[in-house]
């Protein structure tokens, strides 16, 4: 497991007082590798740097969150996302988790404790899916490389 000081944050929201605020926090959490992006474009094209988790506002400048949530899990998906915006609709929420958010936090609601806690549980999640899928993958792929090699139908396998 990395350590808060090597781990790094991409923030993602249009706001800069929101931004920093958010930097602060983290800063203060310990997470030191902390970049702030107030375009969805920019932060795309920074994606090759891969980080650690991506906090994403949904009210954006061209795309909005869902749509760049989708380019995020195009590019790597196993990134670690959490949805921060302050649009309350459960919709957003909904989608953002359907599409692979991590979690949502409302801004109103963010403190330092709520960043915390859903940073540690989202580490903890990511350490296990990173020691589950490094050691099982071939193990866990070739059951299908087997049925897709079959030459029978396809509407005639039952699993």
């Amino acid at each position: 497991m990395k350590s808060k000081s090597d781990f790094s944050i991409f923030l993602v929201d249009d706001d800069p007082f929101f931004l920093n605020i958010c930097e602060k926090y983290l800063n203060n959490l310990g997470f030191s590798r902390v970049s702030k992006f107030e375009s969805s474009t920019v932060f795309l094209n920074s994606l090759h740097q891969e980080p650690d988790l991506i906090l994403l506002d949904y009210n954006m400048d061209s795309l909005n969150g869902i749509e760049t949530l989708q380019k995020i899990k195009c590019f790597n998906p196993n990134a670690l996302v959490i949805f921060i915006s302050g649009d309350e609709n459960i919709d957003i929420a909904i989608n953002a988790l359907k599409y692979g958010a991590f979690d949502f936090l409302i801004k109103k609601n963010i403190s330092e404790e709520k960043l915390k806690s859903l940073i540690d549980k989202g580490i903890e999640v990511r350490d296990l899916i990173s020691k589950k899928s490094g050691k099982n993958i071939i193990r866990q792929l070739l059951p299908f490389v087997f049925i897709l090699s079959m030459p029978i139908p396809i509407h005639q396998i039952s699993l």
